[in-house]
C-alpha cells in the first residue's frame, strides 16, 4: 500500500482520507481528488454484452451463464518495483512536460476481448487492463507491495483504483504500465465506469464462486461444493450485497437498541457487551428469496431480479447471543407485542448515504422458538466482511434479507421499516399480478420460505454411467419456518414411478426448531433402453407441505419463492 510522506502535503492529506475509509468519506474524498489530481475518463471492462438494467436492484445484470466483471486493485504500481523499473527502462520524470496518457488505443498491436483477458487471472498469467491498454503485469506481481487484494484485478481493470487513488496518474507511473503494454481492449468491451470508488475496499472473495453481479457484489456457491460440505466453509458461502461491504471496527462498534412506546427507551452495547447475554450456537442455512429464480424465468416467463440458480442458499454453524435476550433486557414487554415490528438497520449504505434496513413482527422476534441471534461468529470463527463482520442478525428459516448485516441499531416501532427493501420488494403476489397492477403496499411481506429443493449432481447436461441399473443422485433440501425435511423423493419416469432418498443428512432439531439444510442421495433405477433421461427431485417437510410440479402456478414478478419441481437432464451410458 502506498506509504505517506512527510515531505509530500497532497498526499499526507489524501492518506488522512483514506486509510480510515468509509463510503461517506470515498464521497468527499473523491471530489478532492479530482481537484488535485490529473482527471481521465474513467472507464472498466465486462466481458460480453449480455446485460441489462434492472430496476428493482439498480444495477446491471447478466440473464445468463457465468458473469466474469469488473474488479479491483487493493494496491498500485509503485514502491521499489516502480524504482526497479524506471532504471531498468532508463526512464526520467517528466512532471514538467506533456502528461503521458496510459491506455489510448494505438496501432499494430493485438486486439484482445474482455473475455481473453479474464483467462489470464492467476499468478502464472495476470494480465490487467486500463482504459483501451492490455497489459502482463505477471512479473511485477513479486515486488507487489500491497497485499493480496491485488489478485482481485486479474483478468480486469486497475481502473476502479485508480480513479479514487489519483496520485497514481502521473508521468512515471503511466510509463510504468505501459512497459507491460501487449495489446488494445476491444471497442465493445470499453464502458464508462465512474462509481468505482464506492467499490475499492471490498473484501477478497474465493475464485470458486459463481458471480451473478459485481457492484453489489452477488454470486452463488457452485452445486457441487453445496453437497461436499454440510455446514458451508465460509469462503464458499453464497454471497447477497445490496451495496458495498462497510469497514467496521469490532471494538469500536456499537448496538443501538430504542424501544419506542409510551416512553422511549435506549440501550446501546459494544460486542463485549454482548457477552453478558448467554452465548449460544444455531445451525441454519440462509436462503435469499430468489433462490431458483432462473428456472422460474427460463421456464414461464421473464422476472425482475439476479439469475439466481440453486447456489443462493448455504448453511452454517451461528455464534452469538439472543435477540430476545437482548429486547428483553432493553425493556421489551413480552406480553406487548401485537401490532409491533423490529426494524434492524446496517451500517451499508448506498451512494445517497440510505442505509440498508428491514423489519420482522415483534412476535416472532421474541418468540423463544424462533432462535434469532445477533450473531458474531460463524462455523467458529468470527464474521467474515461480506458475511457481517462484526455483528449481523441471523433469523433462521425467514429470507435471508431478514437477516441484516453489519447491524448498528435495532428500533421497536409500531411501524414496519421504511426503507425501500421493506417496503418495496420480498412482497409475494400471484401470477397475474404485474408491475402496473402490483400493490406493494398491501401485499404481505415474506417472513418464511417454502419447502424446496435441488439436484446438485449430476448436473443438467451431464453423461452419467448407469451402475447395477441405477444412477446415483444427490442435493439438498430445506424449508424455512423451523420445518424439517421428512422426505426426498426422485423421479426418471416424469412422475409416474418415485425413489425415495434413503440418505438424508440432517442436524438433531426437532421440527419446529429445524433451521439448517438436509443433504440426500438418492439411487435412480432407469431402463436399459435409455439413452437420456430427465430427473424431477421434491421434497416434503415435517408439516407435510411438498412443493409443487410447475413454475407456472407460483409464477410472481420479482420470482422470489421459485420452489416447484428441481428438474434436470442428463445422458446415459450402460
Amino acid at each position: 500500500m502506498y506509504q505517506c510522506s512527510e515531505t509530500n502535503k497532497t498526499r499526507e492529506t489524501f492518506c488522512d482520507i483514506y486509510f480510515e475509509m468509509s463510503l461517506k468519506k470515498i464521497l468527499l474524498g473523491t471530489v478532492f481528488l479530482r481537484n488535485r489530481y490529473i482527471g481521465l475518463s474513467s472507464v472498466s471492462t465486462i466481458t460480453d454484452k449480455k446485460y441489462r438494467f434492472d430496476e428493482s436492484e439498480g444495477f446491471l445484470f447478466r440473464t445468463k451463464g457465468k458473469i466474469l466483471t469488473a474488479a479491483v486493485f487493493s494496491s498500485v504500481l509503485i514502491g521499489a518495483a516502480v524504482n526497479e523499473q524506471i532504471k531498468d527502462k532508463n526512464v526520467k520524470s517528466q512532471s514538467n512536460d506533456v502528461v503521458i496518457e496510459a491506455g489510448e488505443k494505438l496501432p499494430d498491436l493485438p486486439t484482445y476481448t474482455a473475455e481473453e483477458v479474464s483467462k489470464h487471472g492467476d499468478k502464472n498469467s495476470f494480465w490487467v487492463t486500463y482504459k483501451h491498454g492490455v497489459y502482463d503485469v505477471t512479473k511485477f506481481l513479486p515486488s507487489h507491495p500491497g497485499g493480496e487484494q491485488i489478485m482481485n484485478a486479474g483478468g480486469l481493470s486497475i481502473e476502479p483504483f485508480w480513479n479514487v487513488y489519483g496520485m497514481h496518474k502521473t508521468p512515471e507511473i503511466y510509463k510504468l504500465l505501459e512497459s507491460y503494454r501487449i495489446g488494445n481492449l476491444h471497442d465493445d468491451d470499453v464502458i464508462d465506469h465512474s462509481d468505482d470508488e464506492l467499490w475499492v475496499k471490498e473484501p477478497v472473495r474465493d475464485n470458486r464462486l459463481i458471480v451473478k453481479t459485481a457492484k453489489p457484489f452477488n454470486a452463488e456457491i457452485p452445486a457441487k461444493y453445496q453437497i461436499k460440505f454440510f455446514d458451508t466453509p465460509n469462503e464458499l458461502f453464497y454471497v447477497r450485497q445490496h451495496m458495498p461491504v462497510p469497514e467496521l471496527d469490532a471494538d469500536d462498534h456499537r448496538l443501538k437498541v430504542t424501544v419506542k412506546g409510551s416512553k422511549i427507551r435506549t440501550e446501546e452495547f459494544s460486542l463485549r457487551d454482548l457477552d453478558k447475554f448467554r452465548r449460544v450456537t444455531t445451525r441454519a442455512a440462509l436462503m435469499c428469496a430468489g433462490n431458483r429464480r432462473s428456472e422460474m424465468n427460463e421456464q414461464v416467463k421473464p422476472v425482475k431480479g439476479i439469475g439466481w440458480m440453486g447456489g443462493a442458499i448455504s448453511n452454517a454453524v451461528w455464534g452469538g447471543v439472543y435477540l430476545r435476550d437482548v429486547l428483553l433486557y432493553s425493556g421489551v414487554d413480552p406480553e406487548d407485542t401485537k401490532g409491533k415490528h423490529v426494524i434492524f438497520t446496517g451500517a451499508d449504505i448506498d451512494a445517497t448515504g440510505v442505509n440498508f434496513s428491514t423489519s420482522i413482527p415483534l412476535d416472532m422476534a421474541m418468540n423463544p422458538s424462533s432462535g434469532i441471534l445477533l450473531a458474531t461468529t460463524m462455523n467458529g470463527h468470527p464474521l467474515p466482511p461480506d458475511h457481517g463482520r462484526p455483528l449481523r442478525v441471523v433469523v433462521p428459516g425467514a429470507p435471508a434479507v431478514r437477516s441484516v448485516k453489519w447491524l448498528q441499531s435495532i428500533t421497536v416501532s409500531e411501524d414496519e421499516s421504511p426503507s425501500h427493501w421493506h417496503q418495496k420488494d420480498y412482497r409475494a403476489f400471484n401470477p397475474s399480478k404485474t408491475w402496473e397492477t402490483a400493490d406493494f403496499a398491501t401485499a404481505p411481506p415474506v417472513y418464511s420460505l417454502p419447502v424446496t429443493s435441488a439436484i446438485c449432481d449430476p448436473a443438467d447436461g451431464d453423461v452419467i454411467s448407469v451402475k447395477n441399473g441405477a444412477v446415483q443422485v444427490r442435493g439438498y433440501a430445506y424449508s424455512g419456518g423451523g420445518a424439517k425435511i421428512v422426505r426426498v423423493d426422485v423421479s426418471a419416469d416424469g412422475g409416474r414411478s418415485w425413489w425415495e432418498a434413503r440418505e438424508l443428512q440432517a442436524d438433531a432439531a426437532p421440527p419446529q426448531q429445524h433451521y439448517g439444510w438436509t443433504l440426500w442421495t438418492a439411487s435412480v433405477p432407469v431402463a436399459t433402453q435409455q439413452k437420456e433421461v430427465e430427473l424431477w427431485a421434491k421434497a416434503t417437510d415435517s408439516n407435510f407441505n411438498t412443493q409443487p410440479e410447475r413454475f407456472n402456478d407460483i409464477w410472481n414478478i420479482r420470482g422470489i419463492l421459485s420452489n416447484a419441481y428441481h428438474r434436470i437432464k442428463i445422458k446415459l451410458v450402460h
